[in-house]
């Protein structure tokens, strides 16, 4: 066993972890502008995607010229933490087999608010990290 407060997860642990998980972060970039949008969602491991439902606006837009996005998951107690981050690829649901799918999962907005469009998250690497939190060693100054 280990000493290191940092732990590697597997592709698989990653997985397991963002399947749990309701709640992230969707990050875009256009013309060297990044940005970060809070996002419910709903994993599927085995399709390898996450699906978030979105308004039209700024994320949207966004993905809508540059599609490479990137989700980010988290938890932390006084004791322990993880973090996953996917990358991928994020697409607008357009057809009506797709969207009646989608319809199908327990994905439903939080804030009383139209959310009309689903986007998919084609996943193509996941990492994922653990943490053991404590009190930061003793620096040693020469």
């Amino acid at each position: 066993m280990s000493n290191d407060p940092v732990t590697v997860m597997t592709d698989d642990q990653a997985w397991e972890m963002l399947t749990g998980t309701v709640f992230g972060r969707v990050a875009v970039s256009v013309d060297d502008r990044p940005d970060i949008f809070p996002v419910n969602v709903h994993v599927d491991a085995a399709a390898g995607t996450i699906l978030l439902r979105t308004a039209e606006g700024t994320k949207l837009s966004m993905m809508a010229v540059n599609s490479h996005v990137v989700f980010e998951t988290d938890a932390f107690t006084s004791r322990v933490g993880w973090s996953v981050v996917a990358r991928g690829r994020a697409r607008v649901l357009v057809t009506t087999d797709e969207v009646l799918r989608a319809d199908q999962t327990p994905l439903r907005p939080w804030i009383p608010t139209l959310k009309t469009q689903y986007v998919e998250i084609t996943v193509d690497r996941v990492t994922g990290r653990r943490f053991t939190i404590g009190p930061e060693p003793q620096r040693i100054i020469s």
